[in-house]
């Protein structure tokens, strides 16, 4: 191959530039984000049942959907969470990889068979099925400062004319408002309606027959008499459009021509649907609508078109109403995605220098550097057919492989110059001599490297995604440049170097003939070093056998994770308020909390939202979403997102009526909102909600007490005081009051009632009935309210019913079917997440029989990918082992390479745990790049080496004579990828954590790597060969091979 396009260089330039072509523009198809879709996807049921208490609407509603939705295909975990304010929702989480929009087509099919069961208010709420993102992409904030304009009356703005606009936007998933529409609110007054003889009932049934659609058709219609001149339609206005006409509806007409109407009764006026969530922008009310992502959408592309859509919108705002985008996570993208490229170009500029170092010649540089574009933008090529993403993943796998790609043509530049110094060919012949020599060793190396990282790509979960991504840029990387120095490489060497005399090599005065002579003396005492080794090569192999127990024994010591903790330019604050707290006190501890936190130097902005926290909803719940300033203003760690999160825990830890936790945001966001561990404590055994709360406060106790397990606490809501109805149904009977009439006044007065919907501004909202506020606001009030009998005359509560307080849920959640309870925690400082976890699964054991546990979120993809670790590893080794036998047809040479491994794993070890790093998936794939490029310089060496012991000359000779000639290629194409590392392992500012935590082992690795195997990979040449001779047919093959190679017998060179 390499003699065909030595022969044509114009055909090896126009592949060239078809690459680059082809790749340029797919940089410009491919979409952009931080991580690929790496959570498994999910799909969210979400039901309301208005006034149903949390273990109504979880028996009643979410386990009747949950058992219709078992068997799903693909289905991994689902889990259910039911509130106290009537609304639950079913998060439904399938394997990585399922077509998300078959499974919401599948989940609303096992939803319809389901639905006839369903309570009527439900239904008539509407069950809503969704892809989900629990993450948020940002917050779109409406202020006002007009005094027209209250918080109600810019809900309904934003819902009529923010939201469905924001849903039209590419890339958005759903559009939450944090505010309400308007709706008609009918506040009856109980004594009134007592003083009129009238219940609740009575209310609803005129709204609902007094506000009615009436399809009254038309004048003339056909058939018609002849001589009928028009047709018209006929209206009638059934329903009611204002206030007023609300307030003039008959309640009932009296014979004497008096009418009691419901202005009578009660208090009409336009309101809000829902007085349930609000938000606050940095300390003023404001309203907001929070953008969640599709899973495949583009984040920069979908931020920007938000930001062009609502600068578009601003000029139909009404007076005094302004627009604001305080929290953008996609900034963090855009920037760790430029720190990314920026790395990649310093990276490319170091390994130039490397190479001028060496080769100490414009045109032998140019040659490898070229190289580096086309490999890079075939990788894009690649990656969009294969339908990957630009993300940081991908990029950092860019910036890995620079060093790698420009290898083989280093390679080959280096044959060619040292032949032509040398031998004193001409260029054209000098290279044709080279690639006969090498051209075995670079399809060796190549199918090594790729080999490597082939397995990773048959991962299963989230961490399978994340190693495909390196996988897919190190393979398609690798394989372009190997093309490449097979044919562009030599192609140009051909073309472009100049002819050298023999022996000119040496003859450079200034710094490159210091430097010449300098490397000359280091490699004179390397051979020197070596040939001495050689000798008693046993000895040396109990030094080696020592490494592997370093080895062995560091691993075992490091504490595993999944991703480094970043700092993405932004803090969460959840604020939970005991059981049973008003909006009111919650409010205050908000503006506390606002109070500390817009101080902070740090802080540029705070969106508050109340009635919601990851926790769960109610008024006692509220979050704060915090944006920092630019990481350029805050350089110092001690500004750091998490130095912030650390300072204000301890700062609000003083507020007496809450419980405030301020936390960093995770990695990635969908596989959970806070870092740590999920844990979930399920009650397989039915044995009710207060064993389980008592199995709970055990554990917790008995997980206070470990040394492994911090903060780990319950994630949710506390069980809370409730009022308790007891109702004589003997008395109610005897009365002539209905179960129905109960359960109506109930639900009307204190729940809500949506009647039906009336048409406002081209808009159907709705009709909610519900008593006024000082009628429900204490448990004798309840008593007074009056059910109807069957004679139609109005009775109290009190004459059949009494109450009394007890303790009942918020909140319930079930697992997978089961009632469970949320637990999240962390690992105390010293142990990592794997010890955590196991240590919890060890406590939970301890509980009594009946209760069991399972993993969520980013914990079972830890669990998942901890195990596959080993596994992955020894893959990769035994790629690479089978592979070289297949090359060299022999077992025993690939052993020599395979010994190697363990040296660079050394490195990586020690690299990671001086910077007291942890195992986590960057740490794997580090090691992994540094197996293939161990094995890489071994080849290099025992290639040669093989070929010269075929040639007759001895053992010991042979392998001096290969460590002689492959110690400057490898020495530099170690440096030139070392040095390519080098800009990841200092990285600071956006992203720099993972940057730092790749970059660590990676070059770790690779100076041990290199430094140990020139010193011992001759030394296992020699050990191996002297076990295993050979067979005459190798001996043969081997022969042929090194002939072909243009390494002839020859007398050893003075």
């Amino acid at each position: 191959m390499a003699k065909f396009f030595i022969d044509r260089p114009i055909f090896a330039w126009v592949i060239a530039l078809f690459i680059l072509v082809v790749g340029g523009v797919s940089i410009t198809q491919l979409p952009i984000s931080q991580y690929p879709p790496v959570a498994p996807p999910a799909i969210v049921i979400n039901v309301a049942y208005p006034g149903a208490s949390a273990q109504t609407l979880e028996d009643s509603v979410l386990s009747v959907i949950e058992r219709e939705m078992n068997g799903s295909p693909g289905l991994i975990y689902m889990e259910s969470v039911a509130q106290a304010d009537g609304t639950g929702s079913i998060t439904i989480s399938f394997e990585p990889g399922t077509n998300d929009d078959l499974a919401q087509v599948d989940v609303q099919n096992r939803l319809s068979r389901a639905t006839p069961r369903l309570p009527a208010a439900v239904t008539q709420q509407g069950v809503r099925v969704d892809k989900s993102r629990n993450n948020f992409l940002m917050f779109v904030m409406l202020s006002s400062d007009n005094p027209n304009f209250d918080p109600v009356a810019l809900g309904d703005y934003a819902a009529r004319n923010v939201v469905p606009e924001l849903q039209r936007v590419v890339g958005v998933g759903q559009a939450q408002l944090f505010g309400s529409e308007n709706a008609m609110r009918v506040w009856i007054d109980p004594a009134k309606l007592q003083g009129f003889n009238l219940s609740a009932t009575d209310v609803n049934n005129a709204i609902r027959a007094q506000n009615a659609q009436v399809s009254s058709g038309t004048l003339g219609d056909l058939p018609n008499i002849p001589g009928q001149a028009i047709a018209a339609t006929v209206t009638v206005n059934g329903q009611l459009v204002n206030v007023e006409q609300f307030k003039n509806i008959v309640l009932r007409a009296n014979t004497d021509g008096s009418t009691v109407r419901l202005k009578d009764v009660a208090r009409v006026e336009l309101g809000g649907q829902s007085y349930a969530t609000s938000a606050r922008l940095n300390g003023v009310p404001a309203v907001g609508v929070g953008v969640q992502p599709t899973p495949n959408g583009n984040a920069l592309q979908s931020a920007k078109a938000i930001r062009a859509k609502m600068t578009e919108l601003e000029r139909y705002f009404p007076q005094g109403v302004k627009w604001a985008i305080p929290y953008d996570s996609s900034r963090f993208v855009q920037i760790s995605i430029t720190e990314v490229v920026k790395t990649l170009l310093e990276a490319v500029a170091l390994v130039f220098i490397v190479m001028f170092l060496f080769l100490q010649n414009w045109r032998y540089t140019i040659i490898p550097t070229i190289v580096v574009p086309i490999a890079l933008l075939g990788t894009f090529a690649s990656l969009l057919a294969l339908g990957f993403s630009i993300n940081v993943l991908t990029m950092f796998g860019m910036v890995l492989v620079i060093g790698i790609v420009v290898d083989d043509a280093i390679v080959v530049v280096e044959n060619v110059e040292r032949i032509m110094s040398e031998e004193g060919l001409s260029p054209l012949e000098a290279t044709r001599k080279a690639m006969r020599q090498i051209s075995g060793a670079i399809i060796g190396v190549t199918v090594v490297l790729i080999s490597v990282f082939v397995p990773l790509a048959f991962f299963a979960g989230s961490t399978g995604n994340i190693y495909r991504q390196f996988s897919a840029v190190m393979v398609a990387s690798i394989a372009f440049s190997a093309f490449m120095a097979l044919s562009l490489t030599p192609a140009l060497c051909a073309t472009l170097l100049k002819p050298v005399e023999a022996g000119h090599h040496h003859e450079k005065t200034g710094f490159f003939g210091w430097f010449n002579r300098g490397f000359a003396r280091t490699a004179k005492g390397y051979e020197g070093v070596v040939a001495r080794i050689l000798r008693r090569a046993a000895r040396y192999l109990v030094i080696y056998v020592a490494i592997i127990g370093a080895v062995v024994f560091t691993y075992t010591r490091l504490p595993s994770s999944f991703l480094p903790q970043e700092d993405q330019g932004n803090i969460i604050v959840n604020v939970q308020l005991p059981p049973g707290a008003t909006q009111e006190r919650a409010l205050s501890v908000m503006q506390q909390v606002e109070g500390f936190i817009l101080k902070q130097p740090e802080v540029e902005s705070m969106v508050g939202v109340m009635g919601f926290s990851f926790s769960g909803q109610g008024q006692n719940a509220g979050l704060a979403f915090v944006t920092l300033k630019d990481w350029e203003e805050r350089k110092d760690p001690a500004h750091s997102a998490s130095a912030l999160a650390g300072r204000a825990f301890g700062a609000l830890s003083g507020i007496r009526d809450a419980f405030i936790y301020p936390l960093s945001p995770p990695p990635i966001p969908e596989l959970g909102n806070a870092s740590g561990f999920s844990f979930r404590l399920q009650d397989r055994s039915g044995a009710g909600h207060d064993a389980l709360i008592s199995a709970r406060n055990q554990l917790l106790g008995m997980a206070s007490q470990s040394k492994v397990l911090a903060q780990v606490r319950p994630d949710g809501l506390e069980d809370a005081p409730q009022l308790q109805i007891d109702i004589d149904r003997d008395k109610a009977n005897a009365l002539g009051v209905s179960f129905d009439a109960i359960n109506a006044t109930l639900s009307t007065g204190l729940g809500s009632s949506y009647i039906n919907d009336f048409p406002n501004r081209g808009r159907l909202q709705r009709v909610v009935v519900q008593a006024d506020a000082p009628a429900r606001m204490q448990p004798d009030d309840l008593l007074k309210l009056n059910a109807s009998n069957t004679q139609g005359q109005p009775v109290p509560l009190s004459a059949f019913a009494t109450t009394k307080w007890v303790t009942g849920a918020t909140q319930t959640v079930r697992y997978n079917g089961y009632p469970a309870i949320r637990i999240s925690g962390d690992a105390a400082p010293g142990y990592s997440t794997g010890a955590a976890m196991a240590e919890m699964e060890k406590l939970a054991k301890q509980l009594p029989q009946g209760f069991g546990f399972e993993w969520t979120g980013q914990s079972r993809e830890e669990k998942l990918a901890g195990s596959q670790a080993i596994v992955l590893y020894a893959f990769a080794i035994l790629a690479v082992f089978l592979c070289l036998a297949a090359l060299y047809e022999s077992w025993s040479i690939p052993l020599s390479v395979i010994l190697v491994v363990p040296l660079g794993v050394l490195g990586v070890l020690v690299a990671t745990m001086l910077r007291s790093y942890s195992n986590d998936v960057y740490f794997q794939v580090g090691l992994i790049t540094i197996i293939g490029l161990s094995a890489k310089n071994a080849i290099l060496i025992i290639e040669f080496a093989k070929d010269l012991q075929a040639q007759g000359k001895g053992i010991i000779e042979s392998a001096l004579e290969a460590a002689h000639l492959r110690f400057r290629p490898i020495i530099m194409t170690s440096l030139a990828f070392g040095l390519g590392v080098v800009p990841l392992f200092i990285a600071s500012g956006a992203g720099s954590a993972s940057q730092r935590a790749i970059g660590t082992g990676v070059l770790g690795g690779m100076v041990t790597g290199t430094a140990l195997a020139v010193i011992f990979v001759p030394v296992f040449f020699v050990v191996v060969r002297k076990l295993f001779k050979g067979s005459a047919r190798q001996h043969e093959a081997d022969k042929r091979h090194a002939e072909a190679a243009g390494i002839a017998p020859e007398q050893p060179q003075p």
